[in-house]
């Protein structure tokens, strides 16, 4: 009998939770007639995402309220509202993931307050009924079980309104898988710029110097018997062009993957960039090496970006300072990378971001710049930590 009380009592206060949701949705009403008048005139059109937006979390507080209750989650599909203001309003018109809201909203307004009023009236006579029946009988509850039935459908309704439709559904799909070719499309790109730039570093550094190298140390030895001083001047100067070789080569490596990455993490590698930038650098990392390190990639990525970004701010921003920013959560991390400088950064000037946008597509992540004539320059990154 206790653990029946519990359970409905845990039921009663879902179902009032249940009722306060609708209480908004009849508040929400009002803003989505307001909005329709406004969209009507034209001129207040620019309130419709805005509103569109509004519905879409009061949706995600049941589908999370719902999942909660019954377990299973419930996905949601929408058309991002994305671009100018005519594009916003016309996805957020065209959208079936908000019709969808729409009648949730309006079923949830009935709904919400009716099984609230039954679990009411149920309570009184749910208690005396099993009362007298476990108390007696010793029997189960069967009563105040009907308390959680009504809990779980309301779950169940709202679970089945707020789905996405199989349209809606496809649509998601189909957009993904486009999203998907392209950035396997970036990837590939990416990958091919950076075999040719490798494989340019290689032929006009280390090969170049190897060949050169390999050429005064045939000099020295044709002139060894002859003329020993001019030998040990030519074996002198293929010392330092061996050094020189290992140097490119180093550098090569560098290139496809740091090993200080590898020796001080991500925060370390970062502290070394900004170290050698030429740039006044201020490092903040909030929680980049706390706990189970990002996947390689994804600190491989991180690590470009920033390489990418203090490099154009040194070179064209005339900023003498920046400042990265590195937050790292269980799922993502995120970079910010900021100057001072005179802004205006162009993507179409050279390959530097379009790169960084591939590499980070390539990992499913996001790119956003910032930067306005006369500063500052902002570029954030995300990145995802799991698959």
């Amino acid at each position: 009998m206790r653990e029946a009380i519990k359970e409905a009592g845990r039921a009663s206060l879902y179902l009032l939770r249940g009722a306060a949701v609708s209480l908004v949705c009849h508040l929400m009403i009002g803003v989505v007639v307001f909005t329709a008048f406004l969209t009507a005139t034209v001129i207040g059109a620019g309130v419709l995402p805005e509103s569109v937006l509004l519905l879409r979390r009061i949706a995600g507080l049941e589908r999370r309220r719902s999942a909660a209750r019954s377990g299973v989650p419930v996905p949601e599909a929408y058309r991002p509202l994305e671009g100018p203001l005519p594009e916003r309003v016309r996805a957020a018109l065209g959208d079936p993931g908000t019709h969808r809201d729409l009648i949730w909203m309006l079923a949830e307004i009935l709904y919400g307050m009716v099984l609230l009023y039954a679990a009411m009236v149920l309570w009184i006579p749910a208690l005396m009924v099993d009362g007298a029946w476990c108390g007696l009988a010793g029997r189960a509850p069967v009563a105040l079980p009907l308390l959680g039935r009504l809990a779980d459908l309301q779950a169940d309704w709202s679970r089945a309104l707020l789905a996405p439709s199989p349209d809606a559904a496809d649509a998601a799909l189909a957009e993904r898988i486009e999203q998907l070719t392209a950035t396997r499309a970036g990837a590939v790109a990416a990958h091919g710029a950076e075999l040719r730039r490798i494989e340019r570093d290689l032929h006009d550094g280390a090969q170049a110097r190897l060949v050169a190298l390999s050429m005064r140390i045939g000099l020295a030895r044709r002139a060894y018997e002859s003329d020993p001083a001019t030998a040990r001047r030519l074996l002198d100067e293929a010392q330092d062009q061996a050094e020189e070789a290992l140097a490119e080569l180093r550098h090569v490596v560098r290139g496809i993957h740091p090993p200080i990455l590898t020796d001080r993490g991500l925060t370390g590698a970062v502290r070394a960039l900004a170290a050698s930038s030429g740039l006044d650098v201020s490092v903040v990392a909030d929680g980049a090496d706390d706990g189970p390190r990002a996947p390689a990639a994804v600190e491989a990525a991180a690590y470009f970006v920033v390489a990418e970004a203090l490099t154009n701010a040194a070179k064209h921003s005339g900023a003498p300072r920046a400042r990265v920013e590195l937050v790292r959560d269980p799922a993502r991390l995120r970079i910010a990378v900021r100057d001072e400088g005179r802004g205006g950064a162009d993507e179409s000037s050279g390959s530097g971001l379009l790169g960084m946008r591939r590499r980070v597509a390539a990992l499913d992540g996001a790119v956003s710049l910032t930067s306005p004539v006369g500063g500052p320059t902002v570029i954030e990154v995300e990145l995802p930590c799991v698959w």
